[in-house]
């Protein structure tokens, strides 16, 4: 949406339901009438339900359910996450244009946001299931002051940010929990993938992307069969229509929140809130670290580094970094096994 209609909009939301004249609004942005108009139908357009009448002036009625920037930043909480916000009604895949955008140079918090993905990725080269209009699927740009050693904490850090939006929208605690290391469950079934992708200079992290995509509105019964018994939508777990750019907004509050209290204290301090939605302990675990190595045993817990603590069958302790973790009973079903922690890409180009 480019700046015009943006202005006219804003004046529209800000007259709360009131008309605003043509004259008025062509003072107020200082331009024609006619340009006016023209602003008005490119809103028009772009799916917003705006009524005017002669002598009566312009009423924004309605707007539509897609992710508009200037929608997201009306009621955004935030101080540097998705301030600025690129936006796609299609794309290949949101992480691939914020690497894009981190190797040119852009700032912290910047995001890509897209309402569908033709090719969207999750870990391990695995596809990540994206029909447009009903879901999130969100890549924020970090430059975050960490070692290449430390980063895989920010991922864990990232689903506490999911999983506490998740839970708040649904109003279900208990149902919300946390697979490591990149998935979110409601109701045992996964409702969000995060990936994770950065560039390295030596030890220490250029930039990283966050990519996110969280089924909000998409039937369950429509999942691809291989998906269907291992996923599942916040629409499909509560019964009623998810406000996506609502549901974005609290994502990007919370999430910054998390992400700054990483930046002060580390994992450390947001330990006790992931443990708190971290249900794998105990449980009987297979990780495929390798296409030739794979470890079967009882997790133990996740480390203070971020890793995944397992007691061997026989009876060492291993930390697991990077994986392919599924329970042991449904060991080789991909739909519901979480992923390593991140991928890296060395050099400044992603």
């Amino acid at each position: 949406m480019s700046d015009g209609p943006a202005q006219v909009l804003e004046a529209l939301r800000t007259a709360a339901g009131n008309a605003c004249s043509g004259a008025a609004l062509s003072a107020q942005l200082g331009v024609s009438r006619s340009q006016i108009w023209k602003h008005i139908e490119a809103l028009r357009k772009c799916g917003y339900g705006i009524d005017g009448a002669a002598g009566d002036g312009y009423r924004l009625r309605s707007i539509p359910d897609r992710l508009y920037p200037a929608e997201i930043r009306a009621g955004l909480e935030t101080r540097w996450l998705g301030r600025e916000i690129h936006y796609y009604e299609s794309i290949d895949s949101t992480n691939r244009a914020a690497l894009e955008l981190g190797r040119a140079g852009a700032v912290h918090g910047t995001t890509v946001i897209a309402e569908g993905q033709r090719a969207g990725r999750g870990r391990l080269g695995r596809s990540f299931y994206s029909p447009p209009h009903l879901n999130l699927y969100s890549s924020t740009l970090l430059r975050p002051a960490l070692t290449t050693a430390e980063a895989p904490t920010l991922i864990l850090a990232a689903a506490v940010g999911v999983a506490d939006s998740v839970a708040e929208c649904v109003g279900d605690e208990e149902a919300v929990e946390i697979k490591w290391p990149n998935d979110v469950l409601l109701g045992g079934l996964k409702t969000s993938g995060i990936l994770m992708e950065m560039s390295a200079e030596a030890t220490r992290i250029e930039f990283a992307v966050l990519g996110i995509g969280v089924n909000l509105n998409v039937d369950r019964e429509t999942f691809p069969r291989e998906f269907r018994d291992s996923a599942t939508s916040l629409r499909s777990h509560c019964g009623r229509e998810i406000d996506r750019i609502r549901f974005t907004r609290r994502l990007y509050r919370i999430l910054e929140d998390v992400i700054d209290a990483h930046a002060e204290g580390g994992f450390s301090e947001l330990r006790p809130r992931f443990e708190a939605r971290f249900r794998m302990t105990g449980k009987r675990v297979s990780v495929i670290e390798a296409a030739d190595s794979q470890r079967t045993g009882v997790v133990l817990g996740v480390g203070a580094n971020g890793a995944l603590r397992i007691e061997q069958d026989d009876g060492r302790v291993a930390e697991v970094i990077a994986g392919d973790v599924s329970l042991a009973k449904d060991a080789g079903a991909p739909p519901g096994r979480g992923d390593g922690l991140f991928s890296r890409r060395e050099g400044s180009a992603p």
